[in-house]
C-alpha cells in the first residue's frame, strides 16, 4: 500500500511542474510582449495570476479566504506571509488583485522558462550581498512610486519542516515605514500539508487564507521598525497556532 502512495506523490509532483510550464508555453508570445514595457506590468500580473489560478485549480486545491480587511484597488500595499510551500507563489497572486511585484531569491531565476519572467518582474536579491539588499530598495522604491504593491516573504527563504514560524527579517517592515504603507499579514494555514519542500508528502484539498486587519506605518519612523516586524510576525504566529 506504501508503494501506491509513493507513486502518487511522484507523480502528484511531476504533475505539479506540467501544470506550471503548459500555460507560459502557450501564453509566451503575450506574456514576452506584456514584460517589453514596465507600465505595461498591469497586464502581466494578469496573465500572472491566471497562470496561478491554473495551476491550483489543476493541483486540486480549493482557496478559501477570510479576509478582515480588503485592500483597496489603485492603493500600493507591502503584502507578507509566512513561506512553508512552493505554492505559495500562486496563492499570494491567486488571493491578492492589487498588482504587486515579489521581492525573491536570485537562484530561482536559473529555473528553465519560468526564470526568463521570474528574472524580469521580480526584485532578486542576493541575501549574501549587502550591495544585492541595498540595490533591492532602491528597485522597490521605483515600482512604489509607480503605484504597485510589493510582496515579500519575510523569512528570508522556506524554515525547516519542524519550524513553524522563523524569525522576520527587517526589510519589508523598513519599505513599508519609509513609504508610509500599511502592512498587509497573510496567513496560509494549509500550505505545507497540501504541498510542501518534503518530496513525499501533499495531497488535493482546501487551501484557506487569512487575511488580517493592516499594519498603518504613517505614523512610524525606521526606528519603530523592530516592533512593527515583531507586531506582524505575532499576528501570523498566534494565527497558525489556532
Amino acid at each position: 500500500m506504501k508503494i501506491f502512495k509513493y507513486i502518487f506523490w511522484v507523480l502528484y509532483r511531476v504533475w505539479f511542474y506540467i501544470l506550471v510550464i503548459i500555460p507560459i508555453i502557450i501564453l509566451f508570445p503575450i506574456l514576452f510582449i506584456s514584460i517589453l514595457k514596465e507600465t505595461w506590468y498591469p497586464y502581466f500580473f494578469k496573465l500572472a495570476r491566471f497562470w496561478a489560478q491554473f495551476i491550483l485549480i489543476g493541483m486540486g486545491f480549493k482557496v478559501k479566504v477570510e479576509a478582515h480587511q480588503i485592500p483597496e484597488k489603485d492603493k500600493s500595499y507591502m503584502f507578507i506571509a509566512n513561506h512553508t510551500s512552493m505554492a505559495d507563489v500562486m496563492l499570494m497572486l491567486a488571493v491578492i488583485k492589487n498588482p504587486f511585484v515579489f521581492v525573491g531569491k536570485k537562484e530561482l531565476g536559473k529555473i528553465p522558462l519560468f526564470g526568463f519572467f521570474y528574472k524580469r518582474t521580480c526584485i532578486l536579491v542576493d541575501r549574501s550581498s549587502a550591495k544585492s539588499r541595498q540595490a533591492v530598495f532602491l528597485r522597490a522604491q521605483k515600482r512604489l512610486k509607480s503605484g504597485l504593491s510589493i510582496c515579500i516573504f519575510p523569512e528570508g527563504g522556506v524554515p525547516e519542516e519542524h519550524i513553524e514560524l522563523d524569525t522576520f527579517k527587517d526589510g519589508a517592515f523598513r519599505l513599508a515605514i519609509n513609504h508610509h504603507i500599511p502592512v498587509v499579514p497573510l496567513v496560509f494555514l494549509d500550505n505545507k500539508k497540501r504541498f510542501s519542500y518534503t518530496f513525499f508528502s501533499g495531497g488535493p484539498g482546501k487551501m484557506r487564507v487569512k487575511i488580517h486587519k493592516f499594519l498603518e506605518t504613517g505614523n512610524l519612523t525606521v526606528n519603530d521598525t523592530k516592533i512593527l516586524n515583531s507586531k506582524a510576525r505575532m499576528i501570523i504566529l498566534n494565527q497558525l497556532k489556532v
